[in-house]
């Protein structure tokens, strides 16, 4: 077994990642980042970052009033404000590693609106295609990095209550690199269902590598899923989304015969918030049975120049967005929760960072205000880097033992997804997740021989605490939705801390 040490680890190099990885290089310390699949949820972003701009009519207050409603009672409302008021600085340090975001005129930042926000107060570039560009940005910024290409992190190690390193599996086989501090920015859990907008890395392998170091998760049963993803007739795997920029530019949801479907539901209409907006879909789609609804932009002036991603991804399909309406189905998008963490990516387990996706900051609570994903990357990524570089030198060397990885616990990927789909989607039900465990239960131990492995391990686990999760919340709030439970329950509002995998 190969071994090797660094000061910091980073696992994953979307937006949290590579900042997390650079804010701990520029303070000196030895940095390794690695990196287990090609693509990342955040070259995929289409919509931008919601920052609040000076000179502007919004303010902090606006900003954090928009994401404490979307959060549905559930956020940290001091973690919230922290994350908030160092958005433009975080911001302004991407900037400064070659970002460019789109212009309404020389030297202003083209401002957009997207559903539950006051304001227009979301920055983006290239139209649409924003993520590509901060990814595009971070990736050259990065590019001295030391980043571990097909690198799969199996297992955190600790030892007297604190990080000590991680197992990895690469082309090498199986191996230890050894260090203080670890940065969980591992992205999403999209993968957990047939249809998502997530790239195919996207498997909950943080939440689950948390659990197995007996780290607190919470809030994860808070699956966000995007109202408009774009139903082009594929059974499953990643499916473009369909920004929520194009609503705030004023795009109309309807059904097959062409009625509106947010007409009295909220007094924001399309643009409410996405939990909202997709129940009502789901429901319209269930009262139908139609396989999709639409999405109408043909009355938007130079849609094709303003969202050039939508566009193409649309014709890719065989939909020519400017003379038809979008046909499109929620799906799975945003993990609202994940390993408990403060505002500077620190959790319970000395040494251990989370940031991004992967994280349960407070920032989002029941439910993601939209953009407010990569500017919670950028401030809290920047925070646990520079943190886990200060841990790194007051704890100095450790070791981590050479133990074995356990065998754990997994379903086929496949049956796992439709089990999934089917019993833990947008609208949920007690008797379909006490199904869902049953189906769960029955998964067979599994070895780590390969990636492939690892990632249907860390599905199981992963789904085993979301169902426990939902089961546990016996209401409906934000983007979790009981059918036999269609209320809110004032005495559930508070988040649930998981430390097993067990529903």
């Amino acid at each position: 077994m190969w071994q090797q040490r660094a000061d910091v680890i980073v696992i994953g190099t979307g937006v949290a990642g590579l900042v997390a990885a650079l804010a701990a290089h520029r303070r000196g310390r030895n940095v390794v980042v690695l990196s287990k699949a090609s693509d990342t949820a955040t070259f995929y972003a289409q919509g931008g970052i919601a920052v609040v701009l000076p000179d502007t009519d919004d303010s902090i207050d606006a900003h954090v009033a928009d994401t404490l409603a979307a959060g549905a009672g559930l956020c940290d409302p001091a973690a919230v404000r922290s994350i908030v008021s160092d958005g433009y600085r975080a911001v302004r340090e991407l900037v400064d590693d070659g970002a460019r975001f789109d212009e309404a005129e020389p030297g202003r930042w083209s401002l957009t609106r997207e559903g539950g926000h006051s304001r227009r107060r979301i920055i983006h570039s290239g139209g649409d295609a924003t993520g590509a560009e901060v990814q595009r940005a971070l990736d050259r910024a990065a590019a001295t990095l030391d980043i571990r290409r097909n690198h799969t992190a199996l297992q955190l190690l600790a030892d007297d209550g604190a990080v000590t390193g991680v197992r990895v599996l690469n082309d090498d086989g199986p191996g230890i690199i050894h260090a203080p501090a670890v940065i969980l920015a591992t992205g999403g859990l999209g993968h957990l269902y047939s249809a998502t907008t997530n790239p195919a890395g996207s498997t909950g392998d943080g939440v689950a590598l948390a659990i197995w170091a007996g780290v607190p998760v919470s809030d994860v049963e808070f699956i966000q899923f995007h109202p408009t993803m774009l139903f082009d007739g594929h059974a499953g795997g990643r499916r473009p989304l369909i920004t929520e920029a194009v609503r705030g530019e004023g795009g109309k949801l309807v059904d097959r015969q062409g009625n509106s479907i947010m007409t009295g539901v909220h007094p924001m209409g399309d643009l409410a918030p996405r939990d909202v907006v997709a129940a009502a879909i789901d429901a319209r789609l269930r009262e139908t049975g139609d396989p999709c609804a639409y999405l109408d932009a043909r009355h938007i002036a130079d849609f094709a120049r303003r969202f050039p991603t939508v566009t193409a991804a649309c014709r890719a399909a065989g939909i020519d967005p400017t003379r038809q309406p979008i046909p499109i189905v929620p799906g799975a998008h945003y993990s609202c929760g994940g390993v408990v963490a403060g505002v500077d990516g620190r959790t319970e387990l000395p040494g251990l960072f989370a940031a991004g996706e992967v994280a349960r900051t407070g920032m989002h609570g029941a439910n993601r205000l939209a953009s407010n994903s990569l500017l919670e990357g950028l401030v809290v990524g920047s925070r646990a880097g520079k943190a886990a570089a200060e841990h790194a030198v007051t704890t100095g060397a450790t070791q981590a033992e050479l133990d074995t990885v356990e065998t754990r616990l997994a379903l086929p990927r496949a049956k796992l997804q439709r089990a999934m789909s089917k019993y833990a989607s947008v609208v949920r039900d007690g008797e379909g997740l006490q199904q869902l465990c049953r189906e769960l239960e029955a998964a067979d131990p599994r070895e780590f021989t390969c990636r492939a492995d690892f990632e249907d391990v860390a599905l199981t686990t992963t789904a085993r605490a979301v169902t426990a999760a939902a089961l546990a919340r016996t209401e409906s709030r934000g983007c979790h939705h009981r059918s036999d439970f269609p209320d809110t329950d004032p005495a559930l509002a508070q988040s649930q801390a998981l430390e097993a995998a067990c529903c």
